[in-house]
């Protein structure tokens, strides 16, 4: 039982959809076992949404238990289109934390995903958003702007900083989609809460995202589609092409970089758009590749994430979220790819055909 990356307990025990560390009366209905650890946490997930924009309900559910049955328990959306609080009444789906629309420059982003606006109409939308979603707001930071042939920060730095101050005025977080060096300053300068994909950060920019404690969330598997962006760029958009390749050769000394300064990493996979659902234990053994190793891979996909979004892990009379491997997943990151068992709200959801 794992408790943290560095504390274990024999066991644990579910009585009425809670966790418990005193054995309860009577005998067991069910005993599963393995190394067992808090439900996985997507800090960048999509339910709702594909390479279209908006899903039908019955298409969103598939894409929840796609995850769920890879042990992701607790998802951050990070923009959608449609209104899945639905999912938040199902005892059956993982936890969602949502985000609203996502907020972007007019014509800069995918078609039918965004808010579209202008900068002097920013800090508006963002405030919108903020009061739609649960503590979240993405502000889509850069996008190729076509008559320039590269990316582009998509808002000036005083409509970021208003949007900020807006969302902050409502109780919310602000995250940003961001590929681009350049984007990043101006993000920093306004205050911004966490960075997706960050893979334009630079050394000059690590020491702000320490200070200002900003959270980054690589999301190393979109980020791997780089090179066939810039495949399908290369014609019209060479410099964007190019500029694609070099972040996507990047990617992983930019994340060692950034965890070894201590800025708070997160795991997540940016399923919805481009990558399929159900992809966590990929994007955590990235994470281990690129530098963090196992343990600590783990625990930007599970107990730190937890803390971050405020939800619980396996504490005396948390809700039984976790899943179950069949070996130690601080030494075998693998593991994750093939649980044991998935347990959410106290019920077994899922287990391997071998249980």
């Amino acid at each position: 039982m794992l408790l943290s990356p560095t504390r274990t307990v024999p066991d644990v025990y579910v009585q009425h959809g809670r966790f418990t560390f005193a054995r309860p009366p009577g005998t067991p209905v069910q005993t599963l076992s393995g190394w067992v650890l808090p439900g996985l946490v997507d800090a960048h997930c999509h339910i709702g949404l594909d390479r279209r924009g908006r899903v039908p309900d019955a298409l969103a559910e598939q894409q929840a238990l796609q995850d769920r049955d890879a042990g992701t328990l607790l998802v951050r959306d990070a923009g959608v289109v449609n209104d899945t609080r639905w999912v938040q009444g199902r005892a059956d789906l993982p936890r969602l934390v949502r985000a609203g629309r996502h907020v972007a420059r007019t014509r800069r982003y995918f078609r039918d995903y965004a808010v579209e606006v202008e900068p002097a109409q920013l800090a508006g939308a963002v405030a919108d958003q903020a009061r739609l979603g649960d503590g979240w707001v993405k502000i889509v930071g850069d996008w190729i702007d076509r008559s320039v042939g590269d990316l582009v920060p998509a808002f000036p730095p005083a409509a970021l900083r208003d949007a900020v101050d807006a969302a902050h005025a409502e109780g919310a977080r602000v995250t940003a989609h961001c590929f681009a060096a350049a984007t990043l300053d101006g993000m920093l300068d306004a205050g911004i809460d966490c960075i997706e994909h960050a893979t334009g950060m630079l050394p000059r920019h690590v020491p702000r995202f320490v200070e200002q404690g900003v959270a980054i969330v690589p999301t190393l598997v979109n980020v791997d589609t780089f090179p066939v962006i810039a495949d399908g760029a290369q014609q019209k958009f060479p410099d964007y092409a190019a500029h694609m390749r070099r972040l996507w050769g990047g990617r992983e000394e930019m994340v060692r970089r950034a965890y070894d300064a201590g800025i708070p990493v997160y795991a997540g996979t940016d399923a919805g758009s481009v990558i399929a659902h159900g992809r966590l234990p990929d994007e955590i053994a990235a994470l281990a590749g690129a530098g963090l190793g196992a343990s600590a891979a783990l625990d930007a996909g599970c107990w730190a994430a937890r803390r971050w979004l405020g939800f619980p892990g396996i504490e005396e009379g948390a809700s039984a979220d976790a899943v179950v491997c069949s070996s130690d997943p601080r030494q075998d990151i693998g593991t994750l790819a093939s649980l044991r068992a998935v347990v959410l709200r106290g019920a077994v959801v899922r287990t391997a055909a071998a249980e």
